[in-house]
């Protein structure tokens, strides 16, 4: 795992799942590697009351009820979809739910401008149909298709992105469970086994891009997952990801409590900003969401370790933040310089300590970039 930039789910907590599958009794649909119970416990994580020899991490902090009825979904023969905010987790839930399930993550398309029904269907090696013909050898399955054939989960990434002609094939592949190969003139069917079914995500902000047919919605469970504005879970999300880039970067460098909770307060006051904008041109162009956050203190935990004194400080979580956020200039940077005036610095007067800090550190990276 170490030589992995990023290892899927299923091999990152492989030492979880296997023990999961050890101990796991429950009933199991299909060919599913874990019953529902485990796979809701591996995604929630462990309590006292379960009873279990070891704890098992919380992975994804949502509400249960999401959770239940994402698996109940694919334990039937609909799709799953998950809709919601960019930056909402949509794509990890389906991440963790994939490896769970069948412990393979990685059968995945994604949904953009460009994307055919190759991409979710069949393509063909050139070279090997011009030596020996088109068959079976030489056909290159999807990753949709690959599920099918195994049994197994494929994800679809961003669905609404993707055009109608490639919406439409995907409806037939929900209904009838297989793909027809006209190509072929024997073994041209290839049928889905018990076990699979397709996870897709989209954008609830990108509605109007390529808006679902109703003959696709009525082949999807719709299961929407909230911003997150409780700031303990957002602590805790925020807490979870730090923990792993540090561990990933082999960095030893402390994330003080208060600058954790300036951070949150920021992104809380300027999300309060934006819902009482008059107008777009008075909102950031940032969604504000909980990964944009984590990618903020990211920023400035690098930024720490490699160019500072290995201590996060608030000035350098400022400089982060205003560089993160100000996409468009110079919108962006008069809508942070009136936060950190209008906002900030009150709150530095009264409060003092990092707030101090942290306002000299926006209005230096504002004054950079203006």
């Amino acid at each position: 795992m170490s030589d992995l930039l990023r290892a899927p789910a299923e091999i990152k907590y492989a030492e979880e799942l296997d023990w999961l599958e050890s101990i796991d009794d429950n009933p199991k649909p299909f060919s599913w590697r874990l019953s529902p119970k485990m796979i809701r416990l591996f995604i929630l994580g462990s309590e006292r009351a379960d009873g279990l020899d070891r704890e098992i991490s919380q992975k994804w902090f949502g509400d249960r009820s999401i959770v239940e009825r994402a698996i109940v979904t694919l334990a039937s023969d609909r799709g799953l979809l998950l809709i919601g905010d960019p930056g909402t987790g949509k794509s990890w839930l389906a991440e963790l739910l994939a490896a769970a399930v069948c412990r393979n993550s990685t059968l995945v398309v994604q949904g953009t401008a460009g994307t055919t029904e190759d991409h979710i269907k069949y393509s063909w090696n050139v070279s090997m149909v011009i030596a020996k013909g088109q068959s079976r050898d030489s056909m290159i399955p999807s990753p949709i298709m690959t599920a099918m054939e195994s049994g197994v989960i494929g994800r679809f990434e961003e669905l609404t992105r993707s055009t109608s002609d490639v919406q439409d094939a995907l409806i037939s592949i929900l209904s009838e469970k297989y793909i027809s190969v006209p190509e072929l003139d024997s073994d041209n069917i290839v049928f889905a086994k018990p076990g699979f079914s397709v996870i897709a995500t989209a954008n609830s902000r990108d509605r109007g891009v390529n808006d679902l047919s109703s003959a696709l919605k009525r082949r999807f469970n719709f299961v929407r997952i909230p911003v997150v504005t409780n700031k303990k879970s957002e602590a805790e999300i925020v807490r979870f990801r730090t923990e792993e880039l540090l561990r990933r970067h082999q960095i030893e460098l402390d994330v003080p409590p208060t600058l954790l909770d300036v951070l949150l307060q920021s992104f809380s006051d300027l999300r309060a900003s934006a819902a009482a904008a008059a107008s777009d041109d008075e909102k950031l162009e940032s969604a504000l969401s909980t990964a944009e956050q984590i990618g903020v203190l990211e920023d400035a935990i690098l930024h720490s370790n490699f160019f500072g004194e290995r201590a996060l400080t608030a000035r350098t979580l400022a400089s982060s933040l205003v560089g993160s956020l100000a996409r468009r200039e110079p919108e962006d940077l008069a809508i942070l310089n009136k936060y950190l005036h209008g906002v900030v610095e009150p709150r530095s007067k009264e409060e003092g300590g990092s707030w101090t800090e942290f306002l000299e550190g926006g209005r230096d990276t504002i004054a950079t970039l203006s």
